[in-house]
């Protein structure tokens, strides 16, 4: 009857401890989130200041864990939250989950060279195809630069 208690009393914590937050990077300090579709409308605006976004992890960096992508509030949105290679590793299977991240947003906008080599480096990195023809003028990118995250 004794180890059947303690068979039940492991596998309820076991259960309990699967579920729970795991933290990356520095302690969330700021308590409300701004809506990833406020930035990315009005990208300036946010420029150089620090947000809380959530999101559900759409992509993580298969290569170094140094990115995730995070859903937007809005359909067919989303924003990549990068971190300092080595500093923060995401793990792969935090894809589908929701994440609470804390970062300053940078604008910047890419020239065709620079958009063809990361094209070409994300293909190297996913094993997706990148038509560099598809690339037909600057662009202007939107991130946050990450300081910490919480996922579950």
């Amino acid at each position: 009857m004794k180890l059947l208690k303690c068979c039940v009393l492991l596998l309820a914590a076991t259960t309990a401890f699967a579920g729970s937050p795991k933290k990356y990077g520095k302690e969330i300090t700021l308590k409300e989130a701004t809506k990833v579709s406020a930035i990315l409308s009005r990208p300036q605006d946010f420029d150089g200041k620090k947000v809380l976004v959530e999101g559900v992890v759409v992509d993580v960096c298969q290569k170094r864990g140094c990115w995730i992508t995070l859903s937007s509030d809005r359909e067919f949105e989303e924003i990549r939250f990068k971190v300092e290679d080595g500093v923060i590793v995401f793990p792969v299977d935090a894809k589908g989950k929701t994440a609470r991240a804390e970062g300053v947003v940078t604008v910047r906008t890419v020239s065709v060279e620079d958009q063809i080599e990361q094209g070409q480096h994300h293909a190297e990195e996913t094993g997706e195809p990148f038509d560099s023809t598809s690339v037909k003028g600057p662009k202007t990118i939107v991130q946050i630069m990450g300081d910490g995250a919480v996922i579950r």
